[in-house]
């Protein structure tokens, strides 16, 4: 049981001071604040160290008993609430929030020092510094607007930051699970959010991991800046934290060389054609979808050799590199023709999620070639693997990893034929090999000719 006591520490036998108290709680609590009351030496002989009246007294000081009452239960009421939360607080933090208290109103002036503004703050300063790059900036500010949901709902907007504790990571866990059930009763929240981006389903655990991490990573950084203790992910203790932090993935899902061969070989109904070219095309180069879609023919450049190639910096990664070094990928022969086509003038990724995006679309191109290998994936709802078709999974992702694994096919046919040693670069990256050698490898893995162009894109051999 805690106990609050005047402290006082003075030689002064006359006079007034500031007054303060100090709350002990066994061994290992030990606070002090200092209060705004002053108080004279002789009306402070009247009161008990715990602020009540010494025995036989009559006349005293109201209005000082007054307000050490009032600061006593001020300082009792923020202990049993920093107890009841599990929260840990060090010296100021535990003046500020008794100082809240006693002073609501500063809460009211002072906005900027609530979750909200403090996470905003965190997401500009994070893209302005180059800790993260634009995509993680756009994935951080969808993260907010779905923090800042949860707190208008559960009536927590003007929390603020160390007040947030384990169980509100919790309750915020639960809500990205399962925020489309809120959709319906309070749809003035989502008024203004794209159709698209409303949850219409149970989101994924890896999904709900992956945004508590970011979440993770901004308490940790006001814990690294001392404005707060101690992280409330720090207090939600082992079983919790690894429950609302783990991400469990299935085994890579990717075309097979056959598969791959198969789509591009598939006549398509004409609203599909261009799903078909851009997928097509993106396998062919590998990149992620923010890179691809920031593709232009001003990213085209042809070599000395008559080889063209494409180069990008890559957006999740980029700012994280020392040199800026970018990626050169060749352009192998359709893709060429893709690239003559549409001169990367492509509608169907201005959105890439949503019921008729890229990744949608996608699916239905698979589905309609005949893409229905089953896959096995680990249904979190049953806690067993569920078999699904290739098709349903279909999205950007496919084709870097597709990329990946036909070049990965044909760097270990090539090391059994003997033509790269053991051990050499080529066989672990092929992305290490001089351009003229990745093209070469390429046009082999794609069972596509070698061919060269001039300055203008002309096939000239």
């Amino acid at each position: 049981m805690e106990r609050i006591t005047i402290f006082i520490r003075t030689k002064k036998k006359s006079g007034s001071i500031r007054l303060r108290f100090r709350l002990i709680d066994g061994r290992e609590v030990d606070l002090y604040h200092k209060s705004e009351i002053k108080a004279d030496l002789k009306d402070l002989e009247k009161f008990n160290a715990d602020g009540s009246l010494k025995s036989k007294v009559s006349i005293y000081n109201k209005p000082l008993f007054e307000s050490i009452s009032r600061e006593i239960a001020a300082i009792s009421k923020v202990y049993s609430e920093v107890k009841d939360k599990g929260i840990f607080v060090n010296g100021d933090m535990f003046e500020e929030m008794i100082d809240r208290e006693l002073h609501p109103e500063k809460v009211q002036r002072d906005s900027n020092s609530l979750l909200l503004p403090r996470f905003d703050r965190f997401i500009k300063r994070g893209f302005k510094d180059g800790v993260f790059g634009e995509g993680r900036m756009k994935h951080y500010q969808v993260l907010y607007n779905e923090l800042e949901r949860f707190l208008l709902i559960k009536k927590k907007a003007n929390i603020l930051p160390f007040d947030f504790s384990a169980d509100d990571i919790m309750d915020f866990r639960n809500f990205l699970f399962d925020e489309y059930k809120y959709v319906a009763k309070n749809r003035n929240l989502y008024a203004n959010v794209a159709s698209r981006n409303i949850p219409t389903e149970r989101r994924g655990g890896n999904t709900v991991s992956t945004k508590l991490k970011k979440l993770q990573a901004f308490f940790n950084e006001l814990e690294d800046k001392e404005e707060i203790a101690k992280s409330p992910f720090r207090k939600l203790g082992k079983e919790r934290k690894r429950l609302a932090l783990k991400e469990k993935y299935d085994d890579p899902v990717y075309l097979t060389k056959d598969e791959f061969v198969k789509v591009m070989n598939v006549d398509v109904p004409d609203k599909l054609q261009e799903t078909k070219d851009v997928f097509l095309l993106q396998c062919a180069f590998g990149c992620r979808v923010g890179d691809f879609k920031a593709l232009t023919m001003g990213k085209v450049k042809v070599n000395s050799d008559g080889i063209p190639f494409i180069h990008y910096l890559p957006q999740k990664t980029m700012r994280e590199q020392s040199d800026y070094k970018e990626v050169e990928t060749p352009v192998i022969r359709y893709a060429l023709d893709i690239i003559t086509k549409y001169k990367f003038n492509f509608p169907v990724l201005k959105y890439v999620s949503g019921k008729s995006g890229y990744n949608a679309k996608i699916k239905l191109l698979l589905q309609h070639c005949g893409i229905d290998r089953e896959c096995k994936v680990f249904d979190e709802a049953t806690g067993e693997n569920k078999l699904i078709p290739l098709y349903e999974l279909g999205s950007s992702k496919l084709c870097r990893k597709t990329h990946v694994d036909v070049m990965n096919k044909v760097q270990i046919d090539l090391y059994a034929a003997g033509l790269h040693k053991s051990g050499s670069d080529a066989v672990n990256r092929y992305t290490k090999m001089e351009l003229k050698d990745r093209f070469a490898l390429m046009c082999t893995a794609f069972e596509q000719p070698m061919y060269k162009v001039d300055k203008d894109l002309n096939v000239i051999k």
